[in-house]
């Protein structure tokens, strides 16, 4: 794990420590797991970009949309 030196003012990280407290959980843990989240933003977008890819743009066999076809169903 790496370690990491962080320059915030003092006020904001007592604010944070005291928010991070509030979610039960410490501040160290909340900037962790924000730094995990960062992390893999690329890789969600990979794999939705992949899935999007794979899934295609769809068919509609022909059919196109008719407003008075909707309209006569009313």
């Amino acid at each position: 794990m790496a370690n990491l030196t962080l320059s915030v003012d003092e006020q904001a990280a007592a604010r944070a420590r005291e928010a991070a407290q509030k979610m039960g959980i410490s501040l160290n843990q909340f900037i962790r797991d924000q730094i995990d989240r960062l992390a893999g933003a690329d890789q969600r977008t990979r794999e939705a970009e992949a899935y999007l890819a794979s899934a295609g743009r769809g068919n509609s066999g022909g059919w196109q949309f008719n407003r008075a076809e909707l309209q006569r169903d009313v």
